[in-house]
């Protein structure tokens, strides 16, 4: 990474903190555009995740300060979280809570060590597709999204970890073994951004039950929670983090043949000629991170390191720009993309390029932060060459 990269990503990082309260963050364009109140949410979680990694890699306070303050914001003394309803059956709202953990081990807060057990209380009752996987939301019944791995299974394994005695270890790799079986498509290896178990919803195939396209950003999400999700597991599930390992290295095998040349993936991944298609940031972003860090921390060999290097450096490039004012702003950003409500979100190619896009939001630039603290932090003991598991 150039020097001049290293310090942009920071000064970009640096102004979008010194804008952003809880109640008005500069990244959440989702929000800022509809005009309502700010709530406990997935995107500002995805970003105080990234701050709390720049922290981990720099050691400043600020970092860990701000991310103390905006979380503590909702956190009441009691570990009551405000705006956050568990009853709302919503996949998206765990994901903040994994930033509870590195703030309770961090400052010794016993009131995000109470929030915890309030987060996990929410999937005893989240309701479940006859396979055992969680619903996406109770808004959309029998439903599994790939999104929905990402928001959940992090956080769920590692509470089970730390406070369960590990009782829920085999329902999270049981959840991910039946996305494998029901989700991947056996031609290309990729996955299907969503899944209707009762095959009723307009976007669901008859028979496999799956949506029609392979969405960049649904990807992304897996494979970061893939690789979050086996780097949590102790030595005593080897077998059940090396299956994910294997998930991971899969899921980059079947990206490489519609990686650009530029480094960065589609919007819709395997249909890099259709009119309108155009390369994405955040999915390409958050590929990046997943396997780098894989790389880093020894799941897989260069080659993947490389890879995820290359879509870093191709975001960089195409779209990490300064403005007339001075500001660094990350464009290509795909707003939001999800499946069926109101708006016939059918999940065909014309739906997935109408969405807007964006510059410097949440799910674009948290995943390149998180991408970039792992290029940055490095760690010699992993040989490039090589690595150390067999998989």
């Amino acid at each position: 990474m150039r020097a001049e990269t290293d310090r942009e990503i920071r000064e970009c990082l640096d102004k979008l903190m010194e804008i952003s309260t809880p109640e008005m963050p500069a990244w959440n364009m989702e929000k800022i555009r509809s005009g309502k109140p700010n709530k406990w949410n997935y995107c500002d979680g995805c970003v105080i995740s990234a701050i709390i990694k720049m922290y981990e890699l720099t050691g400043e306070k600020r970092y860990l300060d701000f991310a103390d303050d905006f979380v503590g914001w909702y956190v009441k003394e009691d570990g009551n979280i405000s705006t956050y309803s568990p009853e709302e059956n919503n996949l998206d709202n765990i994901n903040p809570g994994k930033n509870l953990f590195k703030l309770y081990d961090l400052t010794g807060k016993e009131k995000y060590r109470k929030a915890l057990d309030i987060v996990r209380g929410q999937l005893d009752h989240m309701p479940r597709t006859k396979e055992k996987n969680f619903w996406h939301k109770e808004i959309y019944p029998w439903q599994v999204w790939l999104d929905g791995l990402y928001m959940a299974q992090p956080f769920y394994l590692e509470y089970e970890i730390r406070y369960n005695k590990m009782t829920g270890a085999k329902d999270v790799i049981d959840q991910f073994k039946n996305v494998e079986r029901l989700m991947r498509d056996p031609t290309t290896g990729l996955f299907y951004h969503g899944y209707d178990e009762s095959r009723e919803m307009y976007w669901a195939d008859n028979i496999t039950g799956c949506s029609p396209n392979f969405w960049l950003r649904a990807e992304g999400w897996f494979a970061a929670a893939l690789v979050d999700t086996a780097a949590a597991m102790p030595e005593t599930l080897y077998y059940e983090r090396m299956y994910l390992v294997k998930m991971l290295k899969d899921l980059a095998d079947a990206l490489k043949p519609w990686q650009d040349e530029s480094g960065m993936f589609y919007q819709v991944i395997n249909k890099p000629d259709v009119k309108g298609n155009y390369l994405e940031t955040s999915g390409t972003a958050l590929i990046a991170y997943a396997l780098v860090k894989a790389w880093n921390i020894g799941f897989l060999d260069m080659t993947y390191g490389d890879m995820g290097e290359r879509a870093f450096e191709g975001i960089i490039e195409k779209y990490f720009k300064k403005s007339e004012d001075g500001r660094f702003l990350l464009d290509g950003i795909c707003l939001v993309a999800g499946l069926g409500g109101k708006d016939h979100r059918d999940g065909s190619l014309s739906y997935y390029f109408s969405e807007p896009v964006v510059k410097n939001e949440a799910k674009g630039i948290a995943p390149l932060f998180m991408a970039y603290a792992e290029l940055a932090g490095r760690k010699e003991k992993v040989p490039k060459e090589c690595a150390t598991h067999e998989i």
